[in-house]
């Protein structure tokens, strides 16, 4: 299952998720941000390539489909609703990620 984690610069949270979720057996993680400044600006190849496609704020929907509605086809997106107050693999963070993510990992 390919899982993209997308947030706005792609420095905290979309890669502290990508990391948590990279030793799942079955998982392809990946992690990009929407602004231009981003570590790794989200691509439409990524936005194919996803099964599901994590965002972590409503923001990051809206704007998503806005920049790669066309890509999409159909790829549930999930709003996480993770507020931009954590650093890289904060504990707490870890944690919210698990618990959001992991119901929708089982199939």
């Amino acid at each position: 299952m390919n899982l993209l984690f997308v947030c706005s610069a792609n420095r905290l949270r979309s890669p502290t998720a990508e990391q948590v979720f990279a030793d799942r057996p079955g998982i392809e993680p990946d992690s990009a941000g929407l602004l231009n400044t981003a570590d790794i600006v989200l691509s439409a190849e990524q936005v194919e390539w996803a099964d599901i496609i994590f965002v972590m704020e409503k923001r990051h929907r809206t704007k998503l489909s806005q920049k790669f509605g066309r890509h999409l086809k159909g790829t549930r997106v999930i709003c996480l609703d993770i507020p931009d107050i954590y650093t890289f693999m904060q504990p707490e963070l870890v944690a919210l990620l698990e618990r959001k993510v992991s119901p929708f990992l089982k199939r």
